[in-house]
C-alpha cells in the first residue's frame, strides 16, 4: 500500500480510545494533519467510514466499532512483539550462535566462552566447529572466528592475534635424528602434514625467508586432518611437525617440544573475529565480541616470544639417517 498501515491503524485506535484525533497525534509525536491524513487513507482503503466527525466531537460508526474490536487484540500482540524484540536486544540472554575452526576452539576460544557463560548464565551457546566461512545468512551466525586471512567482503572482521607457524620436534626425536638447520634439511626428516578437513588437500609448510613467505611441500611420514593428533605424534617423537603457535607455545614452554628453524617462523596469518553488522547487534553479541577482543587481542599466551625462539647452544645440529617410514612406530 502507499500508506503506512500500522501507523494508520494505531492512529485510529488511539483516536477511538482518547476521543480526539489531536490527542492521538500528540501520543504518536506526529502533526494533527498527518493523523487526519492517515485516518482518511485508512477509511479509503477499507471503503467504510470509521468515525462521525465534527469540529468538536469524534464518535465511532458501527463499522468503526466493529473494526476497533477486531483490530485492538492484533495491535496489542504486535506491540508486545516489538517490545520483546527491543528488550531482547538489550538483554544478555538467549541463543548465541558461534562458528569457529576446530584448530582454535578448545585451546583459545573455550576459556572465553566459559567465562562469558559464567557471567551470563541465561546465554544459550550454539557452537559449530567448521574450518570454512559458510553462508552467513543461511547459517544464522552471530559471531565467527577464522584462522588465516580476513573473511570475504560483506563481513566485518577484526584481527585478534598473529598465528605463528613453528617447526617443532620432541627432544627424543632430535636426539635420534638430529636437528635441521635449513629448510632443505627437512628432506632428510620424518615430517608430519596436515590434511585440510574441507578440501582434503595436504597443506604445504610455510616459511619466512627474508621478506617473503615461501611454501614448501614436504613428504609426509604422518598425515592427519586433526591438529591434536598431529601434536601428540610430534610430542611422541614420531615426526617433526609445523604447528600453529597456540598449539606449540605450551608444549615448548613445558619442554615437551623444541622449536627449530626459528629464523623461518612466520606469523603472516591471523586469528580473526567476524560478524555481519556494526549496528543493530543484540547486547549478547556485542558483549561476547567485546570479551573476545579484551581476552585475545595480542595475547602472549598463544604466541611464542623471540626469547623463546632463540637458538639453544645445547641443541645438536646434525642430520642422522631416518628409518623407513613404514616403521614409524619402531623406535
Amino acid at each position: 500500500m502507499a500508506f503506512n498501515e500500522l501507523r494508520a491503524i494505531t492512529t485510529f485506535i488511539q483516536a477511538a480510545q482518547l476521543g480526539s484525533l489531536r490527542q492521538a497525534a500528540a501520543a504518536q509525536a506526529i502533526t494533527p494533519q498527518a493523523a487526519s491524513q492517515a485516518l482518511t487513507q485508512l477509511e479509503s482503503h477499507l471503503g467504510v467510514r470509521l468515525f462521525h466527525r465534527t469540529t468538536r466531537r469524534l464518535s465511532l460508526t458501527e463499522e468503526g466499532s466493529q473494526f476497533l474490536q477486531a483490530a485492538q487484540p492484533g495491535l496489542a500482540t504486535l506491540q508486545r512483539a516489538l517490545h520483546g524484540a527491543r528488550r531482547g536486544r538489550e538483554e544478555i540472554a538467549g541463543p548465541l550462535r558461534i562458528v569457529a575452526p576446530r584448530a582454535t576452539m578448545l585451546q583459545i576460544l573455550w576459556p572465553v566462552l566459559d567465562a562469558f557463560c559464567r557471567a551470563h548464565p541465561q546465554i544459550e551457546p550454539d557452537v559449530q566447529l567448521d574450518d570454512r566461512v559458510g553462508n552467513w545468512v543461511e547459517d544464522r551466525v552471530d559471531i565467527g572466528f577464522r584462522v588465516g586471512t580476513p573473511p570475504p567482503e560483506g563481513l566485518i572482521a577484526r584481527r585478534l592475534m598473529p598465528v605463528q607457524l613453528v617447526v617443532c620436534a620432541a627432544p627424543s626425536y632430535l636426539e635420534r635424528f638430529g636437528t635441521p638447520t635449513s629448510i632443505d634439511d627437512l628432506a632428510h626428516h620424518r615430517c608430519s602434514c596436515f590434511r585440510h578437513p574441507t578440501t582434503g588437500k595436504v597443506m604445504p609448510w610455510e616459511f619466512k625467508v627474508g621478506d617473503d613467505i615461501v611454501s614448501r611441500a614436504v613428504a609426509p611420514a604422518l598425515c592427519t586432518n586433526d591438529i591434536e593428533l598431529e601434536a601428540h605424534a610430534v610430542v611422541a617423537g614420531q615426526a617433526i611437525g609445523q604447528l600453529v603457535g597456540a598449539t606449540a607455545a605450551p608444549l615448548v614452554r613445558s619442554g615437551a617440544l623444541v622449536p627449530v628453524l626459528t629464523q623461518h617462523v612466520t606469523d603472516h596469518l591471523g586469528l580473526y573475529v567476524y560478524y555481519g553488522s556494526r549496528v543493530a547487534q543484540p547486547a549478547r553479541v556485542r558483549a561476547f565480541i567485546d570479551l573476545a577482543v579484551e581476552r585475545l587481542t595480542d595475547n602472549e599466551e598463544f604466541v611464542l616470544q623471540p626469547r623463546e625462539l632463540a637458538p639453544r647452544a645445547s641443541r645438536k645440529s646434525r642430520v642422522a639417517p631416518v628409518p623407513p617410514r613404514k616403521k614409524m612406530t619402531d623406535r
